[in-house]
């Protein structure tokens, strides 16, 4: 196998030269042997069923033809020594079985049968000179053949190559997409609690200085859980493969109530095994309404209700604020709401909440396939 290799690597010029010197050694080898008062005019046509092989890849078809015309002119010149195979003619139909086109080799077909049984003095000749044909013919089909089927699963694993890239290309630039959202999510809510707290502050250190220090203790509370997830958030971007345990779950989901003074929580039904992706989306959905209501609605209250249904939750923010404006269509966190939900297979919907007044974020979220401990 290795030999064929450095055979392959070798350039195709010199791989036909070499060629050549081995037919015509192998055509003179009978005269080593033989009467050496043949006549020299023999060497003649030995030349001419030999030389044309140098060619054999730029005209198969010619030389084809061009070598099968000069062997009978070896019985015309005179009688020599007998010739028992005729290298340079199995190498050119060789040649036009591996090359040509299907027209050329039909013709190489009828012209090389009828050429045989023209030039065969037996029947036992005949045989031999035809099966000899048929072998050079066939592996030149059988090379033919191989190097197609070679080349389409070269092209085919290329391909594949190029759509795994591709696939990967868009895994990485949907990661990308979650993970920007995911950030907006956390800088837009823990920025917010701690401009609203800050503003609260100084008007709480003259009148109730204890609500002052609790104002104090959420500024760094929000800020120090803002750190945490982004550093879990940058962890993910230089560690791929790494684990997405650490974000924020359902689990937190009171916390991150507690954080905003006129939000409450209120839960119904039985909770179901959540996928994590799920859960994700869930704990940020809300912190994005949160969000929306300490910095747009002007609210005096806020309710974020989870209602567990037979194969999903459902989760609703309602507040009691402004309420949708005259032609809102929902800003970057309503459409990264709506994203969220659709990623998971669920459905988000906004609007005038259902009492007349303030704003409403109604999304439902289905199951998923729960990661089962175990």
């Amino acid at each position: 196998m290795a030999l064929l290799d450095r055979l392959r690597a070798l350039p195709p010029a010199l791989v036909d030269v070499l060629l050549t010197v081995a037919v015509l050694a192998a055509q003179l080898a009978p005269f080593t042997s033989a009467d050496p008062e043949w006549p020299i005019a023999l060497l003649l046509p030995v030349l001419a069923a030999t030389l044309p092989v140098l060619l054999r890849r730029r005209f198969p078809f010619t030389v084809m033809f061009v070598v099968m015309a000069a062997i009978p002119f070896y019985d015309i010149v005179g009688n020599g020594p007998n010739q028992p195979i005729w290298y340079g003619w199995l190498v050119a139909v060789y040649t036009v079985a591996y090359q040509s086109p299907s027209s050329h080799r039909l013709v190489t077909i009828v012209v090389t049968a009828v050429g045989t049984l023209m030039q065969s003095v037996s029947v036992d000749t005949y045989v031999r000179g035809l099966a000899t044909w048929v072998a050079a013919y066939a592996l030149g089909r059988v090379a033919a053949l191989t190097k197609q089927q070679s080349l389409a699963l070269r092209e085919r694993a290329m391909r594949l190559e190029r759509e795994r890239e591709l696939a990967a290309e868009r895994a990485a630039q949907h990661e990308r997409a979650r993970i920007a959202r995911d950030m907006h999510d956390i800088l837009a809510h823990a920025v917010s609690l701690m401009v609203v707290q800050a503003e609260s502050g100084p008007l709480a250190v003259r009148t109730r200085p204890e609500r002052a220090e609790a104002a104090f203790d959420a500024i760094a509370a929000s800020g120090r859980d803002a750190m945490g997830q982004l550093r879990r958030m940058l962890g993910l971007l230089k560690e791929p493969e790494g684990s997405r345990d650490p974000q924020p779950t359902l689990d937190r989901i009171p916390e991150l109530v507690g954080r905003v003074a006129q939000a409450t929580l209120t839960e119904t039904g039985t909770p179901l095994p959540l996928s994590h992706d799920v859960e994700v989306a869930a704990y940020r959905i809300i912190q994005e309404s949160l969000t929306n209501v300490v910095k747009h609605a002007g609210a005096g209250a806020a309710e974020v209700r989870l209602v567990w249904e037979q194969d999903a939750l459902r989760v609703t923010v309602t507040d009691d604020g402004r309420g949708p404006r005259q032609g809102q269509v929902g800003g970057q966190g309503l459409i990264g709401i709506r994203e969220r939900a659709t990623a998971c297979g669920g459905d988000a919907s906004f609007g005038l909440a259902p009492s007349g007044r303030g704003f409403q974020v109604s999304v439902r979220l289905p199951r998923g396939h729960a990661e089962v401990a175990g």
